[in-house]
């Protein structure tokens, strides 16, 4: 008898461990690593913030963290760079940027252990980087997407942006607090620099048909994302002829408006981050008026809390989320917004107006387009649409 109950125990016990086994994974499990797109995590966007997020949260959760610069600016590099973090045991990675569409495609299947969080990756940025993989025809017809086809999808989390609402959010602002000559300098016509944009274009004309005035706008791409001498030339161009703010939008471009802004007293929107400490400490206190804010460090780490330490993966693979409005009453919370403590409140918007502005955003009282198909209609804003500067 007494065998008997020994061998019963011992096999409860086993039955026990097994089920301890597969509850899921503890956050010491998992080592997270960031990997840069082409630039480096002092770029003061995109990718600073992405590491700043990364880091705070694997500090706060003792979890191990490293981030990864690639060689260079191409896929390859940036396959090179996930595969030496996953050599070093690193089994979370996180991606920030478009870039990294064709970097998914060719690591997802290689690695079905490791967990891709992709954060500005979107459908489109995944079937152009290549032909299907698992069948299918290319077909870049939204509403013919079969982007599974492309990529091994159970271990990839793709999280977009909805831009079109902190681009309208920004133009509306500009238009509300007296600016009636603006621009707007894109990086390079991607999808997320054109929803910027076309949402700029759409906050400035609501702004401006609620007060009953007509706005000029200058709309162009420098067709790259740093600003350069031809660049800041063109930027000259625009403000001696009157214009007065310029929406900066793509990575390093800014340079070139603020360069230009510096020599007339002109003004500068940002883009993705507060830029205000980094304009203003370029080129003079004052400069940035607001900036049109992706939720980078909330969606990640939020992300990373959920997946690392909630053991919830399973609620994110294989989506490509887009965020957005989450709060009416809170603008802080949202994934997109434009800054409480550094825009340039004043008597034509102030921080009410703009709560009330983003309660009728999240209520459908207000309607922003996404559609990049085609250039927005304005009523009010006559629009000089110049292409690529380059």
């Amino acid at each position: 008898m007494k065998r008997v109950l020994s061998l019963i125990l011992a096999v409860c016990l086993i039955v026990s461990l097994c089920a301890c086994s597969k509850s899921g994974s503890s956050k010491d499990d998992y080592k997270v690593a960031m990997i840069t797109d082409y630039g480096d995590i002092t770029d003061q966007s995109f990718n600073q913030t992405t590491y700043e997020a990364c880091k705070a949260f694997c500090d706060t959760n003792k979890v191990q963290f490293d981030y990864k610069k690639p060689a260079g600016d191409s896929t390859a590099e940036r396959v090179a760079a996930v595969e030496s973090a996953i050599d070093e045991g690193y089994n979370v990675i996180v991606m920030p940027g478009y870039a990294f569409g064709g970097t998914i495609v060719e690591v997802s299947d290689k690695y079905p252990n490791v967990k891709f969080i992709a954060l500005d990756v979107a459908a489109g940025d995944i079937l152009e980087a290549g032909v299907p993989k698992k069948g299918g025809s290319y077909d870049y017809n939204p509403g013919n997407w079969k982007v599974k086809d492309y990529y091994y999808s159970d271990n990839v989390y793709c999280a977009v942006y909805q831009e079109e609402l902190c681009g309208y959010m920004a133009g509306y602002a500009a238009v509300k607090l007296g600016y009636t000559k603006l621009g707007f300098l894109g990086g390079m016509a991607v999808p997320a620099v054109m929803r910027y944009g076309y949402g700029y274009v759409q906050g400035a004309d609501a702004a401006a048909k609620e007060m009953g005035v007509n706005i000029s706008m200058k709309y162009a791409y420098g067709n790259q994302f740093y600003g350069d001498a031809d660049i800041t030339a063109a930027m000259d161009t625009w403000y001696a002829a009157g214009t007065e703010i310029v929406f900066a939008c793509g990575g390093g471009i800014f340079t070139s408006a603020g360069e230009a802004a510096a020599k007339v007293g002109g003004k500068v929107i940002g883009v993705d981050v507060d830029q205000k400490g980094t304009i203003d400490g370029m080129f003079g206190a004052g400069m940035t008026v607001t900036s049109a804010m992706k939720g980078l460090y909330p969606a990640t780490y939020d992300a990373l809390t959920d997946i690392v330490i909630n053991g919830k993966w399973d609620n994110y693979k294989g989506k490509i989320a887009t965020l957005g409005l989450v709060s009416g009453s809170d603008p802080e919370s949202n994934y997109v917004q434009i800054p409480m403590s550094s825009t340039q409140w004043g008597n034509g918007f102030s921080k009410d107006d703009y709560k009330a502005m983003v309660k009728s955003m999240f209520d459908g009282s207000i309607k922003v387009s996404n559609d990049i198909g085609s250039e927005p209609a304005t009523s009010a804003v006559s629009v000089e649409w110049l292409g690529n500067l380059k």
